[in-house]
Formats: structure tokens, sequence, C-alpha cells
């Protein structure tokens, strides 16, 4: 039977990145995004829903996400889900769906040292303002067709 395990998800993470390297010396980043949704009732209210998902990415691209994100950063993810299962130490069975990412993209600027920049920071000042790029003088809109074009019957 034909299966198919894709997840897309984007929103914010609720808290910073927390990098780990694996006993055989991988690395895996763990982080936890939550997702809203936001709908009328039946009673014409408006409602947010908010669903907390753990992520998993590995290897650089696990490194890039210890190193540039951090709590509150909105993020697009592109994974697939993973089904955990574990024993207590009281010997209580516990399991978990998460996404393990294939892919995870900072939906913010990076700067240097890892912080955001945010809408606010980048956005230019009056004294700011970039000059027009410089344009050739030459101004005709006419589509320029070399001389044999002519002879084409179309």
């Amino acid at each position: 039977m034909p299966s198919f395990n894709k997840v897309i998800l984007m929103g914010n993470l609720t808290r910073d990145p927390e990098l780990r390297r694996t006993p055989t010396g991988s690395v895996v980043c763990d982080i936890r995004l939550a997702v809203s949704e936001t709908f009328r009732d039946k009673a014409g209210e408006r409602v947010e829903r908010t669903v907390f998902i753990d992520v998993s990415t590995w290897g650089q691209q696990a490194e890039s996400c210890g190193k540039y994100l951090r709590k509150g950063m909105p993020v697009f993810i592109d994974g697939r889900l993973q089904y955990d299962e574990w024993k207590t130490p009281t010997g209580e069975s516990r399991s978990k769906i998460r996404v393990v990412a294939s892919r995870v993209q900072f939906m913010s600027p990076i700067v240097n040292g890892g912080t955001a920049v945010t809408n606010q920071q980048n956005r230019l000042s009056s004294d700011q303002v970039l000059p027009p790029p410089e344009v050739d003088s030459y101004q005709s809109h006419e589509p320029m067709m070399p001389d044999d074009m002519e002879d084409v019957p179309f």
C-alpha cells in the first residue's frame, strides 16, 4: 500500500533551540514551534487556536538553527512525521509524534551574532533613501529585431 509522509508548517519558536550531539557524534537541534489558526465560531466570535509542535533537525542544518535561531523568530518547516516511543525510569510507556525537518527556512533576516532584524529596524530613514539605479540613456521601447527577421512569413 502506498504511503506519503510530508509536513509543511510555518510558525514562531516558543523557546531557544537546544543543540546537542548524539553518542555517535551526530548534531541534532530540537526546536518547539507554535502554529496558530484564527477562525470565527458559530456565534461569529473570533477564535484563535494554537498548536505546539516539536521539531528536530540534523547535521549542518541543526548547527545553523542552533547558531541563528532564537525564541520568537518565525520559521518555515518542511519535513516528515516521526513516532517516538520510550519507557520512563519508572517503567511507564510514553509516546510522542514529532516533525523531523528536511528543510528549515528562516523567515527573518539574520545579522551578525544571530539576532534578527525586525521590520522596524529594517526600514530606511528619510536620510538613508537610496538613489535610483543608473539607467541607460537609450529610451526606445520598440523591440529590437535582427534584419533577417523581416523575411519570416509569420
